[in-house]
């Protein structure tokens, strides 16, 4: 027996009465506060409102535990469906027992943050990458659920830190294996840090930033993923393609794609909306803005008329009594009014 070793926990639910408390909802509850927590600091240091990152993660979490799930089902079915299912087919929905899909929870994920983001009137790339670091952490912080319930891990080895599983688990008694969820928590805690220094550093925008996460987690989760020997894909087996994994090919897949987007994006410096739509323009005027000099405009925008030579000069609120309001913002509109003001007001 190795002389060191990580012990697994004896067990990932407690009660409370006949409430039960599970381990691996704790951990992706925790990590989605921890990740909404960083992200709405992100978002106000960027110039945006305080609560819209909040309100954006509603959506985003719920469609997310639905992707994750979704994925889990569709990439293990035989687990669930099929004359070798070893669970019953109702038991795909139980998401408390484990089997969250990363990449179906960031697809759909990301569905419900562009509906989010489509109702405000702000970028959803500037969302993007200010949400970046945070789910690195919140999938650091998850993957501890993982160690309750005794899953994902690698394969055997002797080395200090290997992981004991319990035979319910499918251990075998003085035999250690890879704690993957180990190497990939650390790997995210790494990756998160590294998003926030490169964001500052190089002031990636534009979806940049959020571009580097899934190119640094992927490259990460394969060589990660090459170490697990869960059966992903059957019942007692991996499917495998060309020797590779079905993770490992979706790794592949999406690091040539964030690298793809990195580079047509390397030039695009255009301004990202990060204050809602609503707030910034005038809703009353098609152009987007109050007309200068309207009672309407804010400060910012009003501008001063020109006097006239020999009459008094006129400003919003306060026109001579022959003087056409300025109510439409128009040229045709402007003209009258001076028209009107002349005649009110000979030389």
């Amino acid at each position: 027996m190795p002389l060191a070793s990580i012990p697994s926990p004896s067990q990932g639910v407690w009660y409370l009465g006949i409430i039960p408390i599970r381990a691996y909802a704790l951990c992706i509850v925790l990590g989605v506060v921890v990740a909404v927590w960083l992200s709405e600091r992100r978002w106000v240091a960027r110039g945006g409102q305080k609560g819209t990152i909040i309100d954006i993660a509603v959506p985003a979490v719920i469609f997310g535990l639905i992707g994750g799930r979704l994925y889990h089902v569709i990439t293990d079915w035989q687990t669930y469906f099929g004359s070798r299912a070893i669970k019953e087919p109702y038991q795909a929905l139980f998401i408390w027992e484990g089997g969250l899909g990363i990449w179906g929870a960031i697809a759909l994920g990301g569905v419900g943050v562009w509906w989010a983001v489509r109702k405000r009137g702000i970028s959803m790339s500037a969302v993007a990458d200010t949400v970046a670091p945070g789910i690195a952490f919140a999938q650091a912080i998850g993957r501890w659920g993982n160690w309750f319930n005794q899953e994902l891990y690698g394969s055997p080895t002797t080395l200090p830190w290997g992981l004991e599983i319990d035979v319910d688990h499918g251990g075998e008694p003085g035999v250690l294996y890879h704690p993957t969820f180990l190497y990939e928590s650390l790997w995210d805690v790494a990756l998160g840090f590294l998003l926030i220094l490169a964001g500052k550093r190089f002031a990636l925008r534009h979806g940049r930033l959020f571009a580097l996460y899934v190119a640094g987690y992927t490259l990460g989760r394969f060589w990660i993923e090459g170490l697990r020997i869960d059966p992903v894909g059957g019942v007692d087996h991996a499917v495998t393609f060309l020797s590779l994994r079905l993770n490992q090919w979706t790794s592949i897949v999406l690091f040539v794609g964030a690298l793809v987007y990195l580079w047509l994006t390397r030039n695009k410096d255009t301004e990202e909306r990060v204050v809602p739509l609503d707030l910034t323009v005038d809703p009353a005027h098609e152009s987007g803005q109050a007309d200068p000099g309207s009672s309407d405009a804010p400060a910012a925008v009003v501008a001063e008329r020109p006097e006239e030579d020999d009459g008094p000069a006129t400003s919003a609120g306060d026109e001579p009594s022959g003087a056409a309001p300025d109510t439409h913002g128009d040229a045709d509109a402007d003209a009258d009014a001076e028209s009107a003001t002349k005649e009110t007001n000979p030389r």
